[in-house]
This record gives structure tokens, C-alpha cells and sequence, in this order.
């Protein structure tokens, strides 16, 4: 169940960086309020799915998604570049997160 809300959180922060994005330094109402709705529930479940976890691996986890998450976004939503070095870089962030679960201590 922590690892679920870890994964939920992850999914929250690439809302957040998104919602970030479309407020335009916080000028625009409705995305801005998404950005904290966002960040609260992200922060939230990431501290919650904390209390049973491991903090490096749950860490990696939840910005790993973040990250991945925001950057395919952007490419498929906002027209960023799909460059092959990008897309590559996407699967060494893949590829280091597993390597750090694989390698954590259940608690």
C-alpha cells in the first residue's frame, strides 16, 4: 500500500510541474490553484507512504515518476523536442530507480 501512494505522489508531482508551468509565474488563476492542490496531495502522500518505507528508494521513486512523468509529458503535450539523447536520459533515470529498489532493505 506505501509503495502505491509513493507512485501516486510521483504521478501528483508531474500535476504539479505541469500546473507550474501552465500558471505562468502564478498569473493564472486555475492553473495556479491546481499547482498547490497538486503539491499538497503529492507532499502528503509522499510523507505518508514515508512512514513505512525506505526514504532513498521511496524518494527516487516519487521524483523519478515526477520527472519521467513531466518530461514525456511535455513532449507529448507542450511540443518539446524528442531528441534521442532525451529520450535516453529518460531510460537512465528509468533504469536508476529500479536499480535503487532493487537494491534497498525491506522494512
Amino acid at each position: 500500500m506505501a509503495w502505491a501512494l509513493v507512485i501516486l505522489a510521483g504521478l501528483f508531482e508531474t500535476g504539479f510541474a505541469l500546473s507550474l508551468k501552465a500558471s505562468n509565474g502564478f498569473t493564472r488563476l486555475v492553473p495556479s490553484v491546481l499547482f498547490v492542490v497538486f503539491a499538497a496531495a503529492s507532499f502528503s502522500l509522499l510523507a505518508t507512504g514515508l512512514r513505512s518505507l525506505p526514504v532513498g528508494p521511496a524518494y527516487a521513486v516519487w521524483t523519478g515518476i515526477g520527472a519521467v512523468g513531466t518530461a514525456v509529458a511535455g513532449m507529448v503535450f507542450l511540443d518539446e523536442s524528442t531528441e534521442v539523447l532525451k529520450l535516453i536520459s529518460i531510460v537512465l533515470i528509468v533504469a536508476g530507480v529500479v536499480g535503487l529498489q532493487l537494491t534497498s532493505t525491506a522494512h
